[in-house]
């Protein structure tokens, strides 16, 4: 199933079910009880949103084996955490803005993200499916020179506006531990892996973190990136005005932003 949640000229935020090009509303609270309503739009008559306004996003460094081999790091004992603020989402097809303050080392990160679906606190490895409402595609876009150069940690390079765009919608039915993720960048494929490469797996990682804190419904888990980043390269890739990023996930879609620099 494709929960999607969208926009209209009458309307600024809905939730609805994807099936084929048409989507059907929803009444009530997509976490919590609801059903079907009887408002059917096609597709092209909406705006797509990211797909949760989540509480937190919650963010996994070096979690792929490649990506932590061409970042010249071991793979690490536990997860790497950190957080980026929840007012960095930002929607499919809406542009990523480099920040005028850094807009020259702007990168993409190809992510799978997990969507919980209800409130999770110390839960097992075997608990964890239980609390999850499904998965999106995210791209963990970063301003590397702020990341590892200019700061201390990384929350600035991690959270400037537009730089956690996630979509198009939450897929339930994936096998999030064996699908194939890619980036493109203008129609160039740059990253191409497969989430059997993670290190810690998304049972693990909702386990770990539910242990750290509460993981409330709507919480976005970004799981990490696949080797090919655009730091790593010889020469660095990083992002320019007028490109077009698309993160693609086999059983989820494709999540397309636009690049602009900031006004």
């Amino acid at each position: 199933m494709r929960i999607v949640r969208f926009s209209t000229k009458n309307s600024e935020s809905s939730w609805g079910i994807l099936e084929n090009s048409s989507i059907t509303s929803i009444e009530g609270d997509i976490f919590g009880s609801w059903k079907k309503g009887k408002l059917e739009l096609g597709l092209e008559n909406v705006r797509l949103l990211a797909p949760v306004q989540p509480p937190n996003i919650l963010a996994i460094g070096l979690n792929y084996k490649a990506h932590a081999k061409e970042s010249g790091q071991p793979a690490p004992p536990a997860p790497v955490l950190f957080i980026k603020a929840n007012t960095a989402l930002n929607d499919p097809d809406q542009p990523i803005v480099l920040p005028s303050m850094a807009p020259n080392e702007v990168d993409y990160e190809a992510e799978l993200v997990i969507i919980i679906g209800k409130t999770a606190h110390d839960v097992t490895e075997d608990e964890a499916n239980n609390f999850v409402l499904g998965y999106t595609c995210g791209n963990d876009v970063s301003a590397r020179d702020c990341q590892l150069r200019l700061d201390a940690q990384w929350a600035r390079g991690k959270s400037f506006d537009t730089f956690a765009p996630m979509g198009p919608w939450i897929e339930t039915e994936v096998q999030p531990d064996s699908c194939r993720i890619r980036s493109r960048l203008n129609g160039l494929t740059m990253q191409d892996s497969n989430t059997k490469d993670l290190i810690f797996s998304t049972k693990q990682l909702i386990s770990y973190l539910s242990k750290c804190m509460t993981l409330k419904p709507g919480t976005a888990i970004m799981t990490g990136t696949p080797s090919g980043v655009g730091f790593a390269r010889k020469p660095p890739v990083f992002l320019k005005p007028g490109d077009i990023v698309e993160i693609e996930i086999d059983g989820i879609g494709t999540l397309r932003n636009p690049v602009k620099r900031e006004n």
